[in-house]
């Protein structure tokens, strides 16, 4: 071979990390993985749950991950363009074997980097080895990050060399035979420093035989130091709001009330888009949260892979969020919504928590490994999600009565919906989802939704959950088993042996799909009335409980404060139609952290000067702010 053959640098636990500083609760798309990358990336991050989900490892090779732009998996891509042997990569999944897998996952990309620039450097043209150093590089992504944690000053240098390499092989200098061209040689010189690096140092025990794995936050030892190796999701994860975004509808503002004017709702407002208020990884990554609950609804896109097993579902009691937290359960569950929260008590989707904060407490620290929130933080978020309202549904009156707007079928299907059934044990619909208590009874029924986990178990048994608003919260049951409403009335009718017709089942389809309908669901975005807009008001808004906070001299929440809206501010300034006007957001982001910094210096005149330079430019770019 022309290159050194490389070896390991990325430790096996790349996937998670401590990462210190401020991150903005706005994620950032990220471009595409080759099939073999993505399925490395997938397998580390895969690798380090507990249990391991073979199954999933195994797919991840197989096929594209979700939303891959390749229409074939890293095996096929394999086979058809390599011929790096990916036997026995294959044979460490089958004997499940996980650290064999690590290392030979590991050795198979390093190889295909290896052979690309192989096929750099024989190429007989420009276009060909420019393609294949391309190649290389966007394998050596997998790797990138492992090595900027463990030795930036090398990962620059690899950087460069790869810049050396594109370069070089996009000029004449590669075409011809006999004595080598100035451009083969820098190619030459460039590949030595990647490979020579590769070859010689790397994390000495990434591989070596562990008999335990050490609980999550992970990090990698390298010559006997420490290395904090940034969190990061693999790819196919999607934590991104949905689109079209959901319509928040709060009881405050239909009643004409400001936000600012409610500093206790508002700050509340900002935690629940706070990632801060979480532990690692989910901080890290900028999950809050308004990440799963899109404005008090449910974020149907959302999905990460070994959490979530369809869209917009996830298990937040695995390995991943908080370790100790882990029921070593594969039980992700659908998304619920918070509409109307002050409404649907109890909480969880089996109705464990009487108390809203008991439950809000439960999540942050918990399900996310959240810091314990204080007193304050909790009436705040609290305080906020009540406000939470469902959608106007003007076909429904607040008694859950269909009004005459409502079509023929829907009428029919109100009937079936009151009708006592034998299979519901003399019990109809409405007995459970109660038209007149928001079509719910706040209790948990066993209805045979889901599998007893042992014999004799009592577990089985769920929230009956609101159906207002339940159009636009597919799928359904706890763990989104069913796609449509006409499905769950389906299963009713089977299950429970209803002898519905076809036209009895259509029409009681109607009638949930009456309910669960709304007058205006989505938010309706144009030209200047944006999604920064929207945005730029929240933020400026949250940032106006510093007018209560300063004066507190509440150094605690004030950080917690600026730290959230100043990155969040930076992060959705790039997002703005108005280009001119960027420059200006980034600024009052600026002016907004100088702020935090001034109270952690202990300076509170600064920090009120500050406040009050970030209220003048806030007014003035509000206009302009689209």
């Amino acid at each position: 071979m022309i290159w050194k053959s490389l070896r390991l640098l990325v430790t096996a636990y790349v996937g998670v990390a401590v990462f210190s500083g401020t991150v903005s609760a706005t994620p950032a798309k990220e471009a595409p993985w080759l099939p073999e990358a993505a399925a490395y990336r997938l397998t580390l991050f895969l690798g380090n749950l507990e249990p391991l989900p073979w199954s999933e490892i195994a797919t991840a090779w197989s096929e594209p991950h979700r939303n891959s732009e390749f229409s074939g998996g890293a095996l096929d891509r394999l086979e058809s363009a390599s011929n790096v042997d990916a036997a026995p990569l294959l044979g460490a999944i089958e004997k499940q074997d996980r650290q064999a897998l690590f290392a030979e996952a590991t050795r198979l990309i390093a190889r295909r980097i290896e052979e690309e620039l192989d096929r750099a450097l024989i190429a007989e043209n420009p276009t060909a080895a420019r393609q294949a150093v391309q190649t290389g590089r966007e394998l050596y992504r997998a790797f990138a990050d492992g090595i900027t944690a463990a030795d930036p000053e090398a990962a620059r240098d690899i950087g460069l060399a790869w810049l050396d390499l594109n370069s070089s092989a996009g000029s004449s200098g590669v075409l011809g035979a006999g004595a080598v061209s100035a451009d083969k040689q820098t190619m030459v010189t460039a590949g030595a420093v990647i490979s020579d690096y590769l070859g010689q140092n790397y994390l000495v025990d990434a591989f070596a035989p562990r008999e335990t794995l050490t609980p999550l936050p992970e990090t990698a030892a390298r010559g006997g130091a420490v290395i904090d190796l940034a969190p990061s999701l693999p790819p196919g994860s999607d934590i991104f709001d949905q689109d079209p975004l959901p319509r928040l509808v709060l009881n405050f503002e239909e009643r004409g009330i400001d936000e600012a004017d409610l500093p206790l709702v508002a700050y509340g407002d900002m935690l629940f888009d706070s990632a801060q208020i979480f532990g690692s990884p989910a901080r890290d990554l900028g999950i809050a949260c308004s990440t799963c609950h899109n404005r008090s609804d449910v974020n149907q896109r959302l999905f990460i892979p070994g959490a979530s097993h369809q869209p917009g579902a996830i298990d937040v009691d695995g390995a991943f969020f908080n370790p100790i937290f882990n029921d070593r359960r594969d039980d992700p569950i659908d998304i619920p919504s918070l509409r109307g929260l002050r409404f649907t008590g109890p909480y969880g989707r089996d109705g464990r928590f009487a108390s809203l904060r008991d439950f809000t407490r439960n999540v942050i620290v918990g399900e996310f490994g959240g810091e314990e929130p204080t007193p304050f933080m909790l009436d705040a978020i609290v305080a906020y999600m009540l406000e939470f309202d469902f959608l106007p549904n003007s076909m429904v009156t607040a008694d859950g009565r269909l009004t005459d707007t409502a079509p023929d079928a829907a009428r029919r299907g109100e009937a079936i919906f009151n009708r006592p059934f034998a299979g519901l044990g003399g019990k109809s619909c409405a007995s459970c989802h109660l038209p007149d208590g928001n079509f719910l009874d706040r209790q948990a029924h066993d209805i045979g939704s889901a599998a007893a986990p042992y014999a004799d178990a009592r577990a089985g048994a769920f929230d009956t959950p609101t159906l207002l608003g339940t159009v636009y919260t597919a799928p359904y049951f706890h763990d989104g088993s069913l796609p449509t409403l006409a499905a769950v009335v389906d299963w009713f009718d089977e299950t429970k042996s209803l002898g519905l017709t076809d036209t009895e089942r259509a029409d009681l389809t109607a009638y949930l799909e009456t309910v669960g309908s709304a007058d205006a669901p989505y938010q309706v975005f144009d030209g200047e009335n944006t999604a920064f807009r929207l945005a730029f008001s929240e933020l400026t808004t949250f940032a106006s409980t510093l007018n209560t906070l300063l004066p507190r001299r509440d150094a605690t929440h004030i950080l917690l404060l600026t730290d959230t809206v100043a990155a969040d501010l930076s992060a959705d300034a790039s997002t703005m139609s108005n280009l001119a006007a960027r420059p200006e957001v980034y600024a009052l982001a600026e002016r907004l952290a100088e702020v935090g910094a001034a109270v952690r210096a202990g300076d509170w005149e600064s920090a009120e000067t500050h406040w009050a330079a970030f209220q003048t430019q806030a007014a003035a770019i509000d206009e302009r702010a689209f």
